[in-house]
């Protein structure tokens, strides 16, 4: 499944740049990438994002 692995990815430059930007510590940061219940729900998001995208462009005329 390419959206889990494009969940995880993400979520591994969220939390880099959270832990960079001061907002996350280390450990909470590691958890975050790291965390499967997370990117199973990322991989959901990513999913039903690029449903509803394709159901307005379907909507709107665009080509596909």
């Amino acid at each position: 499944m390419i959206s889990g692995a494009v969940a995880r990815i993400l979520l591994r430059y969220v939390a880099g740049a959270l832990v960079a930007w001061g907002v996350l510590g280390d450990d909470a940061g590691y958890q975050l990438a790291n965390d499967p219940d997370l990117a199973l729900l990322a991989g959901m998001g990513i999913a039903a994002a690029t449903e509803a995208l394709y159901a307005v462009a379907k909507r709107m005329g665009w080509k596909l």
